[in-house]
């Protein structure tokens, strides 16, 4: 059993179909910029399922853009994975990507 100071955090980004919207830059796709204590694969599955799901991913989320957040984790607390999750999503943004989530 996992304690609160063995918990880990993560960053993803999910890539979301063309559905979802017009993009700001036709270069670089939507994606979904989330936080979780739970690993990346499983809180995609996790949103598919309509577990505590974002909307815009349980329904155009298509599959994790590993190299886009891979070199951010584990994360050691939520304030970290929070400050990291807003982090990423500005940086993507700055890019071109149109970016959903990234509270």
């Amino acid at each position: 059993m996992r304690t609160r100071k063995d918990e880990r955090y993560y960053v993803y980004v999910i890539q979301l179909d063309d559905a979802v919207g017009e993009r700001i830059d036709r270069r670089y796709p939507s994606v979904y910029v989330g936080q979780s204590v739970h690993p990346p694969r499983e809180r995609f599955e996790q949103h598919k399922s309509g577990y505590k799901a974002s909307r815009v991913v349980r329904k155009h989320g298509r599959w994790l853009r590993w190299r886009l957040f891979e070199q951010y984790n584990p994360l050691s607390s939520r304030q970290a994975a929070e400050d990291a999750e807003r982090e990423l999503a500005s940086r993507l943004r700055k890019k071109g990507y149109t970016v959903y989530g990234g509270h």
